[in-house]
């Protein structure tokens, strides 16, 4: 699956969104990526999925792992497609951890898969909270990078698309400065003023 045709899914299904956003690391950018949409298709959960699991099929994955909420479907999807287990962390009292009972073996080999990265946040906490937990996090996966492949996780990382989209604190962002309302559109959506 090549960086155009995974574009191409997010326009055609709507997931591509154009205005001035809120990101979930409280960044602003005038592009959002909204997966669930992108991902409510089985077939194209599929797709992505198994344009993973050809990238990992030697590399003798034990687990994934995704931070919830926006990783699991695709998370969940390579897992299946790789015949591994599948977990996820969560934030409790704002910090990533394990929950639900889900444990981890010393030594474990994991792959952390999200949806989409912008500054790495989010998959950068789950993998520490894996290495806390003892397992061996080989790699890390996002369908989409938005940050022109800067965003550091500490662990060899792919993804399907790769985006160089500015995204700036409120402080910085033009449209912020134009009195232009902000839209968070994610599982938090909410609509505010600049």
């Amino acid at each position: 699956m090549r960086d155009e045709q995974v574009i191409q899914k997010f326009k055609d299904t709507g997931a591509l969104l154009e205005g001035h956003f809120v990101l979930s690391s409280g960044l602003h950018s005038s592009i959002y990526l909204q997966c669930a949409i992108a991902l409510q298709q089985t077939k194209d959960a599929i797709d992505f999925g198994a344009a993973f699991a050809a990238r990992f099929q030697d590399r003798e994955i034990e687990t994934i792992a995704s931070p919830a909420i926006g990783g699991i479907v695709i998370g969940y999807e390579v897992a299946r497609q790789l015949g591994a287990r599948f977990i996820w962390t969560e934030r409790e009292q704002g910090r990533m951890t394990l929950r639900r009972g889900f444990t981890v073996r010393k030594g474990e080999r994991i792959l952390v898969v999200e949806d989409v990265i912008t500054s790495g946040g989010s998959t950068r906490d789950t993998i520490a909270a894996l290495h806390a937990a003892g397992s061996n996090v080989v790699g890390a996966a996002s369908i989409i990078d938005r940050s022109g492949g800067k965003a550091d996780v500490g662990v060899p990382r792919v993804s399907l698309a790769t985006l160089d989209v500015a995204a700036a604190s409120p402080a910085d962002c033009d449209a912020c400065k134009r009195g232009e309302s902000v839209v968070k559109p994610g599982s938090r959506a909410g609509i505010s003023k600049a």
